[in-house]
C-alpha cells in the first residue's frame, strides 16, 4: 500500500478512534492473499482492554464502511480489521507515551549518553528520571527513543 493510499485509511480512522477516547498509535495495511490486512495499534492513559479493543473495532470498522460506500479506500477490495494495544516493545517517542510510562524502568539516549533509569514524572516539556540514585531532567528534544525494560520480580 502507498503512502497516499495509507494517509487517506489514516484520515479515516483517526478521527474515528479520537471520537471513542483513545490514541491512534500505529497503522499498517499489508496484502494477505486476496485480501488486505488492516493492523490498527491504539492506547490510551492507563492502558487498554479487551473491552475497549472491542469497542474501537466497532468503531474502525463502521468509519471504514462508511468511507466505503462513498468510494473510500476499501471500496472494491476485502480486508480484515485487526486491533491492538502497541505492547511493551513500543519506542517512547511522544510525551504520552512516557507520561503513561511513569514508574517503569526504561533505556534510553540522552543526547549520546546512554542511561537507564525509572520514569519520576513527565511533562509537555520533558521527563525526570531517576538513575543511580540521582534525578535527571531532560527535554523531548534531548530524549532519543525510550526502550520500557522488562522486569522479573
Amino acid at each position: 500500500m502507498g503512502s497516499e493510499q495509507r494517509a487517506e485509511v489514516e484520515s479515516v480512522l483517526t478521527p474515528a478512534v479520537s471520537a471513542a477516547g483513545y490514541d491512534l498509535e500505529g497503522l499498517t495495511v499489508t496484502k494477505a492473499g486476496r485480501r488486505l490486512l488492516v493492523r490498527v495499534l491504539v492506547d490510551k492513559d492507563g492502558g487498554i482492554s479487551l473491552d475497549d479493543v472491542a469497542v474501537v473495532s466497532k468503531a474502525c470498522s463502521k468509519a471504514l464502511d462508511e468511507a466505503d460506500s462513498t468510494g473510500g479506500p476499501f471500496a472494491d477490495t476485502a480486508y480484515t480489521l485487526e486491533v491492538s494495544s502497541p505492547g511493551v516493545d513500543r519506542p517512547l517517542t511522544e510525551p504520552r507515551h512516557w507520561r503513561r510510562n511513569i514508574g517503569r524502568l526504561v533505556a534510553v539516549n540522552i543526547g549520546e549518553e546512554p542511561v537507564k533509569g525509572r520514569i519520576a514524572d513527565a511533562s509537555e516539556r520533558g521527563i525526570e528520571l531517576e538513575a543511580d540514585g540521582a534525578r535527571r531532567s531532560a527535554t523531548y528534544a534531548e530524549l532519543g527513543p525510550g526502550k520500557v525494560q522488562i522486569e522479573l520480580r
